[in-house]
């Protein structure tokens, strides 16, 4: 199985502010919602209920890794590392994505095989922060994107490749 993270984060690392992004990038969201359908997202509960209605993402198998959150029918919850490895064996052929937050990707990065990047040439004011992979042991930039704009802001999409990714 293959674990990639996705995300977007500005020149400091930074990737959410209030519990949110930081940046409206049209791009950036058609990047994403077009890499990730059909594939297993793995998030927290606070990314979750950060989406719109709390719901879901349509047309992708979604998983919330958390300690605390009830059972729910519209998703499944898995509770530790272990079970989460337990679910993913159910899905060998589907690309999976962890998509946040801060505490999640933390915790699954030494798991992740490439890490997707939107970098956003400018400073969000972010409260929470991405791992600098440039001063990353085990990550290199494997892919820098051409700059392009997206909504007002200088974007490139990147990707970083773990040497040696653990397995789960």
């Amino acid at each position: 199985m293959m674990i990639q993270a996705i995300l977007h984060a500005d020149k400091n690392w930074g990737i959410g502010k209030n519990n949110g992004l930081m940046f409206s990038l049209p791009k950036d969201m058609k990047f994403f919602r077009q890499t990730t359908q059909g594939g297993v997202v793995i998030m927290g509960d606070k990314t979750l209920f950060s989406l719109p209605g709390g719901k879901p993402l349509k047309n992708r198998i979604n998983i919330v890794l958390s300690f605390d959150m009830e059972k729910r029918e519209d998703c499944t919850v898995v509770r530790s590392l272990d079970e989460l490895g337990q679910e993913l064996k159910k899905y060998p052929d589907t690309p999976i994505w962890v998509m946040g937050g801060a505490t999640i990707y933390r915790l699954l990065l030494p798991y992740c095989h490439t890490v997707f990047i939107t970098r956003v040439e400018a400073e969000g004011d972010a409260d929470t922060f991405f791992p600098n992979l440039d001063a990353h042991p085990d990550f290199y930039l494997s892919q820098r994107g051409e700059d392009q704009e997206d909504n007002g802001f200088t974007i490139h999409f990147d990707q970083y490749t773990n040497r040696s990714p653990k397995s789960l």
